[in-house]
């Protein structure tokens, strides 16, 4: 049975649980198996906050290897625009180890750029360059509906669904 990585911030919500049991139901759907980060990956007692910090790292870096693929939720996370950090690092892993990566988040029926100025604003620069109006950083515009990194490395998607039904078409799993 293939296995999916679930990446995320679906960790640090209250409901984690359940969010993980129906991410759970719907690849076992497809005949895949979902594997979260936490999955076996309680750190034992005792620890102290660096070792818990390694424990959690290479227990969710050695689920990454274990699995076939990657399934990632690119939700803004502690800020308006941008995907939470640790998954963008779990997705730029998968990516190096030549895993298929699925992301999904409603908000990329937008593109990157139109979030970004909905955010923060925008101010011109020299012809052809708006830079947002609160850090006056560039504004990557390259009609991805994310930066352009994540955007050309994975198969992106605005419903959890859609991106399940493609990671098994893409590993050759047929649904049941």
């Amino acid at each position: 049975m293939k296995k999916i990585y679930l990446a995320g911030p679906d960790v640090f919500f209250r409901d984690a649980t359940a969010r993980y049991d129906r991410l759970r139901a719907l690849c076992s759907q497809y005949g895949m198996r979902a594997v979260a980060p936490v999955d076996g990956n309680e750190p034992p007692a005792g620890l102290d906050k660096t070792a818990q910090a390694e424990w959690i790292y290479q227990g969710n870096m050695a689920h990454l290897r274990g699995c076939d693929a990657v399934l990632a939720n690119v939700m803004a996370f502690r800020n308006p625009v941008e995907p939470d950090s640790g998954t963008v690092f779990e997705i730029g892993a998968a990516v190096a180890l030549g895993k298929p990566v699925a992301v999904y988040d409603p908000e990329l029926r937008r593109g990157s750029a139109e979030r970004v100025q909905a955010a923060f604003g925008r101010v011109q620069g020299p012809p052809g360059q708006l830079f947002d109006a609160v850090h006056g950083f560039l504004i990557e515009d390259f009609d991805q509906p994310l930066n352009l990194m994540l955007a050309r490395s994975c198969s992106m998607h605005t419903r959890v669904e859609e991106a399940v039904s493609t990671l098994a078409q893409m590993l050759g799993v047929l649904r049941r």
